[in-house]
């Protein structure tokens, strides 16, 4: 007997530990729910549907039909950023575009006007002519942690908003924009991009905007791209203020190459690889700044630069105007120029 009771309490202690696990475990999946239906609520209202018409390619017959939703369709997201009707999106999506309708969760449409646009970053700008909106806020990218919450938000066919959750797959990729440049600082997440998703919020369990939505990897499974907020911010707010971004050029044209170990010890270089000048732009900054075609650039304002896309992140708005020292690696040695960068238009 006393076998017996000692067994049927461990039956019912072990069925009572299953319980609770199993009650656990639908608090943890409700909780998970309740914090992405919550976001969903929060910033739903404010995610917009873009329809967007360019001009039709000179190439293509009348009687062909419009690609399907994606980069070169002319739609997709965007979202709200102030109650007075400024919407962040996609640059490949509103870029060159001849109208540009917008249209509200609500069934509200609006015709709606382009504030500016930065095709090196993907981001830009567009304005309705409409108050009270809805509207959400930037979060600090630079704060995220891979394995977060990533909630991913699109107005893909001016239906009603659509919806994807996953985590933070990776931080600081990068990722080639429409002009070649490359755009630093893309967080890599696993909230799968609908198509028409592009240009909508990626954003945190409190509905923070930590991204905007901007390329999916067709071939790869769970591969998809947002352009950090912190650099989105930043590129919003130029937008706003002065309608672009501006950057530096110097009027060469050029190829990362990499340097012979020779060239390296007896020189003393802190880098393995230069830009070789291709050719230097009859009326162009460089062409009155002595650099040659064949110079080998390996230092600008006195730190190591060894690729285009290094030289393209130097070159910002503080660079334009000013004169840039650069030592340039020719016949063997090492020489200076100086270099007064323009504006890149």
């Amino acid at each position: 007997m006393l076998s017996f009771l000692a067994t049927e309490g461990s039956s019912a202690n072990a069925a009572g530990h299953q319980r609770r696990a199993e009650e656990q475990d639908d608090y943890l999946l409700d909780a998970y729910s309740q914090t992405v239906t919550g976001v969903a609520g929060r910033v739903s209202a404010a995610v917009v549907h873009l329809s967007v018409q360019k001009p039709q390619p000179a190439n293509r017959r009348q009687s062909q039909p419009m690609p399907p939703d994606g980069r070169g369709a002319g739609t997709g997201s965007g979202f709200i950023i102030s109650s007075d009707g400024f919407v962040v999106t996609n640059s490949h999506v509103v870029n060159g575009a001849t109208a540009i309708e917008a249209s509200l969760p609500d069934g509200r449409t609006y015709q709606a006007s382009i504030v500016g646009d930065d095709p090196a970053t993907d981001i830009a700008v567009v304005k309705i002519d409409a108050s009270n909106l809805a509207s959400i806020g930037f979060g600090e990218s630079d704060r995220l942690r891979v394995g977060q919450i990533a909630i991913a938000i699109g107005n893909p066919f001016g239906f009603q908003y659509s919806l994807t959750a996953g985590v933070v797959s990776a931080l600081g990729r990068t990722l080639r924009s429409q002009n070649g440049r490359l755009i630093d600082d893309v967080i890599q997440t696993d909230a799968a991009l609908n198509p028409g998703n592009s240009g909508g919020p990626l954003v945190d369990s409190f509905g923070n905007v930590i991204g905007v939505n901007t390329a999916v990897i067709l071939p790869a499974q769970g591969l998809c791209f947002a352009v950090a907020s912190n650099l989105a911010k930043f590129v919003v707010g130029k937008l706003i203020l002065e309608g672009r971004v501006r950057r530096g050029y110097i009027g060469i044209a050029a190829q990362t190459v990499p340097l012979p170990p020779k060239w390296i010890q007896t020189l003393e270089l802190p880098t393995k690889g230069g830009i070789q000048i291709q050719s230097v732009e009859a009326d162009g900054p460089a062409n009155n700044s002595g650099l040659q075609a064949g110079d080998i650039i390996v230092q600008f304002e006195g730190k190591p630069i060894d690729s285009i896309d290094m030289l393209h992140k130097v070159l910002d708005e503080t660079t334009i105007g000013r004169n840039i020292n650069l030592w340039v690696l020719r016949n063997g040695s090492l020489k200076n120029a100086a270099v007064t960068p323009g504006e890149l238009k």
